[in-house]
């Protein structure tokens, strides 16, 4: 809230915007949306990005229910002009860095930045969790989110994980993303702030190794194989394959058959809740 009353946010870009009460319809990309939702704010409707199908991504929802949501598509799907007549008092973005809106064509985004005032928060490789966390956290309370964050759960959760990890032998941690028979993407854990803060709780991840890709080294399932994992965090999202479509490589087999499996959302909710819920996981896997 202002000091002068209204209300007003300065988001990642360091845009300020300002208005004359708290906003409450609300679309929002669809995990900053979940992030929302894990501070009981419900937003009217959400946005999906170009890995995205015909319709919402359960993974990416989280505990947001989806029916009654209204959806606006997902990448070149986005009409704005259809988000504009929805008559929303805020738009909230995510950005993977240099203030560039994730998720929507750029002609797209500047013509709703025209019409609609737009909160973006950083997402990207450069942030620390708990900073993209205590960002949403200061929008959600500006917002008036009735739910406080539950901060014990993750201090447990992490408290745990940190237990499991200075036993001697720990766990060797591959994180992925399922392409289909013959290939997968191995995350570089550097590049991605759940998986550093995993690293930072003693966590021993695996990196794959030099090679083209940014936050991935695309490659083919003997190299995943190879690196010999005892835990692999996989991709749920939509856009990654299912074990249904990976059975007829051999090679995606021997690695199921050694390893356990943690469910692993690169676009989880960035909340206390969202976090306590990863890190359990992963130390119920240990």
């Amino acid at each position: 809230m202002s000091p002068h009353g209204g209300w007003e946010f300065t988001d990642d870009r360091g845009h300020l915007t300002v208005a004359d009460r708290p906003p409450v319809r609300v679309v929002a990309y669809i995990q900053a949306g979940a992030t929302l939702w894990d501070h009981g704010l419900r937003p009217m409707g959400i946005f999906g990005s170009h890995h995205d199908g015909d319709s919402p991504d359960p993974a990416k929802a989280g505990g947001l229910p989806l029916e009654g949501t209204r959806d606006f598509g997902a990448g070149s799907s986005v009409d704005p002009d259809a988000v504009i007549a929805a008559e929303p008092d805020l738009l909230v973005a995510v950005s993977y860095g240099g203030g560039q809106i994730y998720g929507i064509d750029p002609e797209a985004a500047k013509h709703l930045e025209e019409r609609v005032p737009v909160v973006v928060v950083d997402v990207g490789r450069d942030r620390p969790l708990h900073g993209i966390r205590d960002r949403f956290t200061a929008l959600a309370r500006s917002l008036g989110a009735p739910r406080v964050p539950d901060e014990q759960d993750l201090e447990w959760a992490e408290a745990r994980l940190r237990t499991l990890t200075a036993r001697p032998a720990a766990a060797r941690v591959l994180a992925l993303s399922a392409a289909g028979p013959g290939t997968v993407h191995l995350a570089r854990p550097g590049t991605w702030p759940d998986l550093r803060a995993l690293t930072a709780l003693g966590v021993d991840l695996l990196d794959p190794g030099q090679g083209a890709g940014g936050n991935w080294l695309t490659t083919d399932w003997s190299q995943a194989l190879a690196l010999e994992p005892d835990v692999v965090l996989g991709d749920v999202r939509a856009n990654a394959a299912t074990p249904d479509t990976l059975k007829g490589d051999r090679r995606w087999r021997a690695l199921q058959e050694r390893v356990r499996t943690v469910a692993w959302n690169p676009e989880a909710p960035r909340s206390h809740r969202g976090h306590a819920r990863f890190v359990d996981a992963v130390a119920a896997a240990l």
